[in-house]
């Protein structure tokens, strides 16, 4: 199942305590403690391999090394390992106090996002000319800790948008080497799927039902992962009884959900066109013309028409 959002606490590794000690056999007026190492920070990265946050929906917690203690004849203690969160591409983390947005992106891969704690000072850095022999030291400070809320957004080139059995998922399949589950019945796809075409990302997102934005059906919440495409691909199929209302149903969700989204570049494809005449599919694009869109009718067993769409994909 994807996991696209999802909560964390994460805290950067405490500072080690400062050490109180004194140099053996010079009596108690030589201080040596050394200081404490500083804890490790929490890093997130980028990984443009993962597609999903299904780690940390298993584990919400994660902390960085703390500071080793600061030891005899002045050593300083080992400084706590840095904790490397990977995450995919395109994930966001809210900051749930200050509100903060952390993204990461092609450019930007990576970030400190827990700072650790500084190590104590021990008890030689006390000393003086009026106080020679210090008999206390410094405890590390604790590391930072925050909690985010975790949002990840496919980064894909070309999204397919349509009603439930619109065919995106075959088509889907058949331009690239996805394996999205396809059947004749609403609803089979449960959540987005990926493919690659001329070097760049198609998804399909799971079909949208009137009143979607309103919680029916599997409602809008993948829709985000459609937000930064180049070029909306609306699937309608060319069996439907009103392909008008086809249209329109799933504009007013994608208006509804983000009014951008509808300004976006579109292609209007007429899938399916293998189950009905073709004296049909011309009154259908003579219909869904109206929408002053460029269509395209296609069927995934017309090589033509998959190649000519293919084209279109620049």
């Amino acid at each position: 199942m994807l996991v696209d959002e999802t909560y964390i606490t994460v805290t950067g590794g405490k500072g080690g305590d400062g050490r109180s000690s004194f140099f053996p056999g010079k009596g108690k007026t030589s201080p040596d403690g050394g200081t404490g190492g500083d804890g490790g920070s929490v890093i997130v990265r980028m990984n443009p391999q993962m597609y999903s946050l299904h780690r940390f929906a298993e584990q919400k917690i994660f902390k960085a090394e703390p500071g080793g203690l600061g030891q005899g004849f002045r050593r300083q203690g080992k400084a706590g390992k840095d904790l490397i969160l990977e995450m995919p591409l395109g994930t966001s983390l809210i900051d749930q106090e200050t509100r903060e947005v952390i993204e990461l992106t092609k450019e930007r891969t990576e970030f400190v996002i827990c700072h650790g704690g500084k190590g104590g000072r021990g008890n030689d850095c006390f000393k003086s000319s009026t106080n020679v022999a210090p008999r206390y030291a410094e405890d590390g400070r604790p590391g930072e800790e925050r909690h985010f809320k975790l949002v990840m957004k496919m980064i894909a080139d070309y999204g397919l948008v349509g009603l439930p059995n619109a065919g995106k998922s075959s088509l889907l399949n058949e331009l690239t080497k996805a394996h999205a589950r396809v059947a004749d019945y609403a609803f089979t796809t449960l959540e987005p799927n990926l493919g690659a075409i001329n070097g760049k990302i198609m998804a399909d997102i799971p079909g949208l039902i009137e009143g979607a934005s309103h919680g029916k059906g599997l409602g809008v919440r993948f829709l985000k992962h459609i937000e930064k495409v180049s070029l909306l691909i609306h699937c309608i199929a060319a069996d439907s009884k009103d392909v008008l209302k086809d249209y329109e149903v799933v504009e007013k969700e994608l208006e509804a959900f983000q009014p951008g989204l509808t300004k976006k570049s579109e292609i209007i494809l007429l899938t399916k066109i293998d189950l009905v005449t073709e004296n049909e599919v011309k009154k259908k694009i003579k219909a869904l013309s109206v929408f002053e869109k460029k269509i395209l009718p296609i069927s995934i067993y017309d090589w033509d028409k998959l190649q000519e769409f293919k084209s279109l994909l620049v």
